[in-house]
């Protein structure tokens, strides 16, 4: 298993998704190949591993930045090797096989093309052509600061397996395809974002990004989502609009299959309603990051108190980005909001006894488990319209189950803070939803069925490997 910036590092989505799937496969045995920010992150394990983990191979992106270049870095470019290095500069669609030899194979130093003439001569190209008005170091530095951790990436050593298996398409999709080719195995990738879209609307975003070269970031990761789709023997998506994305983004569409998510009903179909205490209690099983837009709750929140002053809000989970919690903490110090909770991670089963319903701001999501497990629990939700959102709180094509839930657009303060207001003034309607939502995650996303699909997928991709080396 590929993870990038997941599991077993956070709680959580992909983490709670990829521990579930793992204990639900003691037949099978696991590597975890992991991708984390920085080295002081090694170990750091929010989750005690099971015993069918055999190994985990930790990758640390700032390990790249403590290279340094010495004279055993020089290497003689072949013309070919050459045109495919400036191919993967330019985000294009290089030859994959080729630069995994000389980088894994071959062992070329690093530093030997980041600070060669053939990489000076590329980038000025470049410069001339694209960016005649923008400072030349500004332009080197950036480029350089891209293409490390890539060639980094394409330097470590795989951890042999039967099948690979990637949970995005980024640098953790490199790595698959690098496995995948080392020992010449089935590579299978898992999105349950679309990773390039997230990152684009992250470097849309993002204040450390020069504006001028914002496409050029961009441009990257969709390079790397053409290597994942282009070597994947299966790609697979939480439901079929991420699907049909995954197609319009080069993926070939013989290879996309869909399977849900699926959660242990058992865990959350006893909750008892909460008992009434004279306030409403309103949860986000959330954990800080700017892309849950954890402010526009906030935000929400402090509308409805001016109207309902007995609400409370309980914002549960781990902190991803201690800067982003910051902010948040300051604006509900700005805005003087009282009866805001923020217990970090906690039982979230305890926690939905003393909650009326929930509350997701997202602006991207998959689909989230944790509306998964509201809804089983007999707690609608207040979601924005992202990902998976509409089809749990409202049904796909052919579910005439009952809303579940109110959906509203991300990033617009005043919609949720109505739809939360809706919910909390009118107990029949939240009684109502909650027995739609329990009969939806009944009928469509149930733990076994999830893990049964990934297991034959598995199985499916072996299968036609075997018949191919037979070949």
């Amino acid at each position: 298993m590929i993870l990038e910036g997941s599991y077993p590092y956070v709680r959580g989505g992909v983490s709670s998704w990829m521990h579930s799937l793992i204990t639900s496969n003691p037949q099978h045995e696991y590597v975890l190949w992991t991708i984390a920010p920085k080295e002081e992150d090694a170990g750091q394990f929010k989750y005690e591993l099971p015993p069918n983990v055999k190994e985990v191979r930790e990758v640390f992106l700032d390990s790249a930045l403590k290279l340094r270049s010495s004279k055993n870095d020089y290497y003689a470019f072949s013309d070919e090797e050459i045109a495919e290095l400036e191919k993967l500069v330019l985000s294009q669609r290089p030859n994959w096989d080729l630069l995994f030899q000389m980088y894994n194979e071959k062992k070329v130093g690093i530093m030997s093309f980041l600070m060669s003439e053939t990489f000076l001569n590329i980038l000025l190209d470049i410069c001339k052509e694209k960016y005649p008005h923008v400072s030349f170091t500004d332009f080197f530095h950036t480029v350089r600061s891209m293409f490390l951790p890539i060639l980094y990436m394409m330097s470590t050593e795989p951890p042999e397996a039967d099948v690979y298996h990637a949970t995005a398409t980024g640098y953790g999709g490199l790595l698959g395809a690098l496995g995948a080719w080392k020992y010449k195995r089935p590579y299978i990738v898992t999105e349950h974002g679309i990773y390039t879209r997230e990152r684009e609307e992250e470097i849309l975003r993002a204040k450390w990004v020069v504006p001028q070269f914002r496409q050029q970031w961009i441009n990257m990761f969709f390079m790397l989502s053409h290597c994942a789709y282009d070597r994947a023997d299966s790609v697979t998506a939480l439901f079929q609009r991420y699907s049909d994305i995954q197609v319009d983004l080069g993926c070939d569409p013989a290879k996309r299959k869909v399977i849900e998510n699926g959660i242990r009903i058992e865990r959350f179909s006893n909750i008892p309603p909460k008992k009434p205490d004279g306030y409403i209690d309103i949860t986000a099983v959330v954990r800080f990051h700017p892309i849950k837009d954890i402010k526009t709750m906030i935000q929400a929140f402090f509308a409805l108190k001016q109207r309902i002053p007995n609400v409370r809000l309980h914002i549960l989970g781990d902190t991803d980005d201690e800067e982003y919690k910051e902010e948040c903490v300051e604006l509900i110090r700005e805005l003087g909001i009282e009866d805001i909770f923020m217990p970090g991670n906690v039982d979230v089963v305890k926690y939905l006894e003393k909650t009326d319903f929930t509350v997701l701001s997202s602006i991207s999501e998959g689909q989230p488990l944790s509306v998964l497990e509201s809804l089983e629990a007999g707690r609608p939700c207040v979601t924005t319209d992202v990902g998976c959102c509409r089809d749990l709180l409202e049904g796909g094509q052919n579910d005439t189950i009952g809303a579940a839930g109110i959906i509203v657009p991300p990033m617009h303060p005043r919609a949720l803070s109505n739809a939360m207001e809706l919910l909390a003034t009118n107990e029949e309607l939240r009684k109502e939803m909650a027995v739609c939502g329990k009969k939806r995650v009944e009928t469509y996303y149930v733990h076994e069925k999830m893990v049964d699909g990934y297991n034959k997928n598995y199985e499916e991709v072996l299968r036609k490997w075997r018949a191919s080396a037979l070949n």
